[in-house]
């Protein structure tokens, strides 16, 4: 009785289905045709690119259109797929097909981070993330293909899979491509860059807002303050990401230097766009400076926003501890965003999640960094970039030892599942005791 109970636990489903994807990915992706040399990938080769697809991080230790057959593709995109829809839509997806309805407890924790969904019936919500998946991939995969077929001149059949596969991709923050540079070889194509980074900052929203822009447009009063702080939120990162790189890389002869003005814009867009969790890359990040380097660590921990494909601690998350910082530094009482006040249980689970994470970070790189000879830096931008699901690398994956891969595995899962649980049970799982202990302020700074 107590395994079942178990298993019908929301909070620990969320796990348990990402770790089942992760082990069928691995069992596909084993088959001797899953590769283009007919023969069995390492079994580390098959977990790390298996939990790379269905935590939607790109990271790769093979060279994806080298490496693996049509058949390993296809297993790579329909995990990815699956692992951007997210815990939310699997949880209800599972619960449709079971035939079983959704209480409160079951509805507040197959929503993401205390996200608009509570308000919304649980089949509106699949109704709507299905709706948005086909289209916003239909249509990018559409323009794609027919941009690879009019003047890349690649055939038909080659053209339609490349235009899917990076839209699928671009739509679930996965960061996977289906060529050997990414997409630097769409550098100077505003066409095909510009579709990708269309469907990378729509689902980095995150469902609830899309489903608030949906009901209300772009009215702002009528907005809620989840939305308001993400919107607002993404276009100050996305504009602070776009300015440093075009400021930092500009000279730079391996980057943007060499580039006319036109492209120095649509490059330094792009990348300020990719770090949100995404992971492709039109640029060389392992030429980047050292400034554009910490530029990044900052805005991939961040990541996108609640509810949807992006990883890292969340766009919310930050300005809610942004807002307490600053109203610390007024002296007010109260934090709060657009003129609403913060909960005192919402500040403690922004403050909970960062931390985590923080230490998270720090562990894993100074655990590889005792086993690997790599720059500190370079490690440490693989470990955040593994743990906010985005992606990008400096080019080390392939260099690290076995043991650093198990980290960086362990980084992508607890990463898309980590926060999302520890969120979903600080939100649900609070008790007020029938006491409190007198208070006494300890010493600070």
């Amino acid at each position: 009785m107590r395994r079942v109970l178990a298993l019908r636990d929301p909070i620990r489903l969320i796990p348990l289905l990402f770790l089942g994807a992760i082990i069928v990915g691995t069992i596909l992706l084993s088959l001797p045709f899953a590769t283009t040399a007919g023969t069995r990938a390492p079994l580390l080769t098959a977990v790390f690119t298996s939990t790379s697809a269905v935590a939607v991080t790109g990271l790769i230790v093979v060279d994806t259109p080298t490496y693996w057959s049509g058949f390993g593709q296809g297993v790579i995109l329909l995990l990815f797929q699956v692992g951007g829809f997210g815990i939310m839509t699997s949880a209800t997806l599972f619960g449709l097909m079971a035939g079983r309805g959704f209480g409160l407890r079951d509805r507040m924790a197959t929503q993401v981070e205390r996200s608009r969904l509570e308000k919304h019936d649980a089949v509106t919500a699949l109704k709507l993330i299905l709706a948005i998946t086909l289209v916003v991939e239909g249509v990018v995969a559409v323009i794609l293909a027919a941009r690879l077929f009019g003047t890349y001149h690649e055939s038909l059949g080659l053209a339609v899979w490349h235009g899917l596969f990076h839209s699928v991709s671009a739509f679930n923050n996965a960061g996977f491509s289906s060529y050997s540079d990414s997409v630097m070889g769409f550098q100077n194509d505003p066409l095909i860059l510009g579709p990708l980074m269309f469907a990378v900052i729509l689902t980095a929203l995150g469902f609830p807002v899309m489903q608030d822009l949906r009901t209300n447009g772009i009215a702002w009063r009528r907005w809620s303050l989840h939305t308001k702080i993400t919107v607002a939120g993404t276009a100050a990162l996305l504009a602070f990401g776009f300015c440093a790189t075009l400021a930092m890389e500009w000279h730079n002869p391996e980057t943007l230097g060499p580039m006319g003005w036109g492209a120095k814009i649509l490059n330094a867009a792009f990348h300020s766009v990719m770090p949100r969790t995404a992971g492709f890359n039109s640029l060389n990040v392992g030429a980047f400076h050292d400034e554009t380097i910490m530029t990044n660590f900052f805005l991939m921990f961040i990541g996108g926003g609640s509810a949807g494909t992006a990883g890292g601690i969340k766009v919310t998350t930050f300005f809610v501890l942004f807002a307490v910082v600053l109203t610390e530094v007024r002296g007010q009482r109260d934090a709060g965003l657009f003129q609403r006040r913060f909960g005192r249980e919402i500040e403690r689970q922004a403050l909970s999640v960062t931390l985590l994470s923080a230490a998270l970070i720090f562990a894993s790189t100074t655990y590889i960094a005792s086993i690997s000879p790599i720059p500190l830096d370079d490690i440490l931008f693989e470990t955040i970039s593994a743990y906010s699901t985005v992606g990008l690398s400096t080019g080390i994956t392939a260099d690290l030892p076995p043991t650093a891969l198990l980290v960086l595995v362990m980084l992508m899962f607890v990463g898309r599942v980590g926060t999302i649980t520890v969120a979903t049970a600080l939100a649900i799982g609070g008790r007020d005791r029938p006491y409190r202990y007198p208070q006494e302020n300890p010493i600070v700074g």
